[in-house]
């Protein structure tokens, strides 16, 4: 397993630097682990960039202060406010239509072990009218949302990533920004359905948070044995 660390300069060529990881676990079969805490930015799926209110949803996080961006992965928009982390997993495929559904639940339950042994009391799971509404969430044991899973497949590799609220003050941030995206995309999304990791009694720290999943995720079920290593964003070849 190598753990790529660092932000790209810009939103684009952060989610490009992913996109590159992807592409190398393609090429050498060697599985690969990213987290870390995107630029401030509403990531759109493929569904809302068909949607007739897509210009307005992108115009409305553009007037809270949000670039935009469209991920290549399928559901709702994302919010990251500069604390919210992204994380991702890039893993070599012998059969491409074959794994999506243990890969989601490798990755939850991964993520469940390790929001647990943070401290939180987090659960499978979400509140209704959430963001980026999907089979597989995790949410506060009595509250909202605070991390989604989505997949990429391609010859030869899949991509499991993700979001994670982790500060309380995200709550608000995030609810802000989505509340008049997702009116613009006729979405349902209640402001309340907004977790986060300190709302569910873990930690508050996202750098914290970003290298308990780097070392779970490492050494977890897709790590291959070997000692990992770390590698800086910058030397990904471009993508």
């Amino acid at each position: 397993m190598r753990v790529v660390r660092g932000r790209a300069e810009t939103p684009d060529a952060d989610r490009k630097a992913t996109a590159a990881m992807l592409s190398a676990t393609a090429a050498d079969g060697t599985a690969r682990v990213r987290v870390r805490a995107p630029h401030r930015q509403v990531a759109f799926g493929r569904r809302d960039a068909r949607e007739e209110g897509f210009s307005g949803a992108r115009a409305a996080a553009l007037e809270r202060g949000y670039e935009t961006v469209e991920r290549s992965v399928g559901g709702r928009a994302v919010a990251y406010t500069g604390e919210t982390l992204a994380f991702a997993v890039a893993v070599p495929l012998a059969e491409m239509r074959e794994g999506l559904d243990e890969r989601y639940a490798t990755a939850t339950e991964t993520l469940l072990e390790t929001l647990h042994g943070l401290g939180a009391d987090v659960t499978r799971g979400e509140p209704a009218a959430s963001f980026c509404p999907g089979d597989h969430s995790v949410r506060v044991a009595d509250g909202g949302k605070v991390a989604g899973l989505a997949q990429r497949v391609q010859k030869d590799a899949a991509l499991v990533s993700g979001c994670l609220v982790v500060v309380e003050s995200d709550k608000s941030a995030v609810a802000d920004v989505l509340t008049p995206v997702y009116d613009a995309l006729c979405v349902p999304f209640d402001p309340e359905s907004v977790g986060s990791l300190a709302a569910a009694g873990g930690p508050s720290d996202p750098d914290r948070v970003a290298r308990a999943l780097e070392t779970a995720f490492a050494e977890g079920p897709w790590g291959d044995g070997t000692p990992t290593e770390t590698i800086a964003v910058d030397v990904l070849p471009e993508k």
